[in-house]
Order: C-alpha cells, then structure tokens, then sequence
C-alpha cells in the first residue's frame, strides 16, 4: 500500500495529548492522518486534582491557551499544557470528535481501551453503506506526554510497516504481533466496516 493512499485517524478522549502527539509524528512522516477526541467535551487538568477545565469541542486551541494563560500561567506552563496547545494550533484549529466525522479511513488507532470500545460502538451504529473495512487497533498509553510519544512512535511504526505491506488485510495480524513482540505491548484489534 502506498502511504499517500493508507488513511490514518487517531482518537483519543479529548484531542489533546495522545491523539495529537500521533497526528504531529505521522504528518511529518508524509501519512494522511486525522486526529479525534471520543469523549462528550474536552477536559483539561484545572487547578484542583478532580476539578478539571472543560471546553466544548468548538473551542479552538488558541481560545484554551489563552483562557488557561488568564487563569494560571505558571501551572499551565509548568505541567506543559501550553507547549501541548502550542503544538496543537500549528496542526489545526481546534479538537474535533469522532462521532461527528464521516470521513473514511484504512486504520484508526485508539489511545487507551475506553477510547476503542466507543469509536467500535460508533462504528458499529453507522449505517454501512460501501462494506469498506476499517481496522481498528488499540495502542494503549498513558496520558502524559512521554507515554503519549513512546506510543505515537509505536503507532508509526505500524503504519510505515502497513505501507511497505503489498497485502494489508492478510498481514496486518501477523505486523502486529512482530511490533508486540519487539515492544512488549499488546494491542487490541478488530474489524469494522462502514
């Protein structure tokens, strides 16, 4: 398959870390990539441990940096949020949910376990209308950032081993397990079909 041709999504809970971090090492490797968030709002850490900052996905990036700067600075700057939305904003303009795109892909990766039972429920609720499949396949990682860029480097690694592949649907069982062996993580995987 070539790799202007292999369609890529990555959905995590809110479009943010996990998703993007993936989203920004796949487009510099030359794939075609979406990124999404699954969860009903995007929720950020707030200045208490259970009390989060929550946006709704029409929020753009720049509109949260600049909220979270008025509110606290030196936190935000500190535990890397604003270098997260920087990075964020030079990809696109704000999160965008799952549910809410129609757009087709090969392969969608999801970010931790949570995140895969619902694009898989989404999935599934979807009228079918071409029987294209679409594989989707959990690369489980933790949400910070140095979970979010070892897993985003396992996510490409698969990807690039989909491109060299001549027939995806008959080793992409077998790729997964040479990339689980070589990294000990183990990935869920299914097949749905739009």
């Amino acid at each position: 398959m070539s790799l202007s041709s292999l369609k890529v999504a990555v959905v995590c809970m809110s479009n943010m870390n996990r998703s993007m971090e993936a989203h920004s090492i796949l487009r510099k490797k030359g794939f075609s990539v979406r990124s999404f968030g699954a969860g009903s709002r995007v929720r950020l850490p707030g200045t208490a441990r259970n009390l989060p900052v929550v946006y709704d996905f029409s929020t753009t990036y720049e509109q949260m940096r600049k909220d979270l700067v008025r509110i606290d600075r030196e936190r935000y700057t500190s535990n890397g949020i604003l270098h997260i939305l920087g990075r964020n904003e030079r990809i696109k303009p704000r999160p965008e949910r799952f549910q809410e795109c129609r757009d087709r892909f090969d392969v969608i990766f999801t970010c931790e376990e949570s995140v895969y039972d619902r694009v898989i429920e989404e999935l599934w609720v979807r009228e079918q209308e071409t029987c294209q499949p679409v594989h989707v396949i959990n690369v489980d990682m933790d949400d910070n950032t140095e979970d979010a860029t070892l897993g985003s480097l396992i996510i490409c690694e698969v990807c690039e081993r989909l491109q060299q592949a001549e027939d995806m649907e008959g080793s992409l069982a077998e790729l997964l397990l040479a990339v689980e062996r070589k990294t000990g993580r183990s990935f869920l995987h299914t097949v749905c079909f739009y």
